[in-house]
């Protein structure tokens, strides 16, 4: 009992060192994100731009469609079974996981091509819906990949193919073609941006082998994988898809209801307001698998405390971010063009709504690693659905400005219950609350799934 106090300082050195590097990579990653979305804003007009926008919104919520909730499943199923002795099921889980995402990639880049030559008989713009499907398969894998990696202990390998080189290379090129009298189209933005993080996860792969961290995909034990996990696997799908749409359906509403130059504002709108948890997410991708691991040994101490620095880093982070907002949020639009400037109110907006994400912690992973997904879906999934129909009242009367007050609502009634619900039912405050709580909070028996 002695060595607990220094348990849990050794800890979250652990936790902050790997999250620091995590923050690192997050951190020039927005930074290059950054410049491609700038670039390709004052490169390509309004108009254009919107198509990118709305097709990398359409791209992204599909592919985290097709990763079937198997980037969340293997951040907790590796930790879980990997604690418990079984290391032949942890790796039958990332292996499955990676089949799954292979099928259900392929099946819905089909059915978008599919439903962009049905879109073309109507007369529309469909060339960018062709290059957004061309995106679905790689950034579906690009999440898995990252999760899996995660949930061995990578932070580097996990992070940085994907996050920094794909983020480099996409910027380069942009400016290079725009140099060269060749700017972009946004059907054409879309096939560069598939194709280099194409590239992009093959070095990853070829790093994952040398480095000796699972990361293929396998079919031989995807049978009785879904068997056992499927039902898991279809809430943490839900759970996932929820989210996404969450931060991607504004700009997508917004480009059917308004006009594409409106959801090229809102995009920028909502990606710098997305700055503001950059500190919260780069933690929360390292202390996911912590938690899992933690919970199932019954070592509560521990998973509190992982959580409460998560909490109180994230909100430190995004309370500066948000300031930094109040008084130049016009000029940091202005980067992507004086138009942009017209998204200031929709940026502070959707920061408020944010900061209840940082103030409330690692909420919704928490409950996906202990194993309530259900009542995290059930939960989160019915306020946050009623937002986004609330939306589609509001976004024709009210426009940009209606769209990221509902958002900002929706995200904290639904951040707010969940955290809630955490520390009645699993005795974890993922809230800046939590930190109050760790010596007193008792361990609990193992969670071990018998065998």
């Amino acid at each position: 009992m002695s060595n607990a106090p220094s348990d849990l300082r050794a800890l979250l050195r652990t936790g902050l060192s790997r999250s620091l590097a995590s923050l690192l990579i997050k951190v020039a990653t927005a930074g290059l994100t950054y410049l491609m979305y700038v670039v390709l804003s004052r490169s390509m007009g309004a108009a254009e731009y919107g198509y990118f926008a709305f097709g990398l919104s359409l791209a992204t919520i599909l592919a985290i469609g097709a990763s079937m909730g198997q980037q969340t499943a293997v951040l907790r199923y590796w930790p879980e079974e990997d604690v418990a002795g079984r290391h032949d099921k942890a790796l039958s889980a990332l292996r499955s996981g990676g089949a799954l995402t292979l099928i259900a990639g392929l099946v819905l880049t089909a059915l978008t091509i599919g439903g962009a030559a049905a879109a073309g008989l109507f007369g529309g713009a469909t060339w960018h819906l062709y290059a957004a499907a061309a995106l679905i398969l790689p950034m579906a894998f690009a999440e898995y990949w990252s999760s899996a990696l995660r949930a061995q202990g990578s932070v580097w390998t996990a992070l940085a193919p994907r996050d920094i080189l794909w983020r480099v290379l996409t910027p380069l090129a942009i400016v290079a073609l725009f140099a060269l009298n060749a700017p972009l189209t946004g059907w054409q933005a879309l096939l560069l941006t598939a194709v280099l993080l194409a590239v992009a996860l093959a070095l990853q792969y070829a790093l994952a082998r040398l480095r000796r961290y699972e990361i293929a995909p396998g079919f031989a034990t995807l049978r009785p994988y879904w068997r056992e996990h499927g039902t898991a696997s279809r809430w943490f799908l839900i759970g996932t898809v929820i989210d996404s749409a969450a931060l991607n359906m504004d700009t997508i509403f917004i480009g059917l209801l308004v006009t594409a130059e409106a959801a090229g504002i809102y995009f920028n709108a909502f990606r710098t307001a997305g700055l503001l948890t950059l500190f919260m997410f780069a933690i929360t991708l390292v202390v996911a698998p912590m938690v899992s691991r933690h919970y199932h040994a019954g070592e509560m101490k521990q998973a509190q405390a992982i959580t409460a620095l998560c909490a109180w880093a994230g909100f430190a982070f995004s309370l500066a971010v948000f300031l930094g907002y109040l008084v130049f949020g016009n000029q940091i639009l202005a980067l992507f063009g004086d138009h942009s400037i017209a998204g200031y109110w929709v940026l502070i907006l959707l920061s408020i709504g944010l900061l209840f994400d940082a103030a409330t912690g690692p909420s919704r992973i928490v409950m996906m690693m202990t194993g309530h997904e259900r009542d995290y879906v059930r939960i989160w999934g019915a306020i946050m659905l009623v937002g986004l129909l609330l939306e589609l009242a509001v976004i024709p009367v009210f426009g940009l400005i209606g769209a990221a007050a509902v958002n900002a609502l929706s995200r904290a009634v639904a951040q707010l219950a969940i955290a809630r619900w955490n520390r009645r039912h699993i005795g974890i405050d993922t809230t800046l609350l939590g930190a109050f709580r760790v010596r007193g909070l008792p361990d609990a028996p193992a969670r071990m799934a018998p065998l």
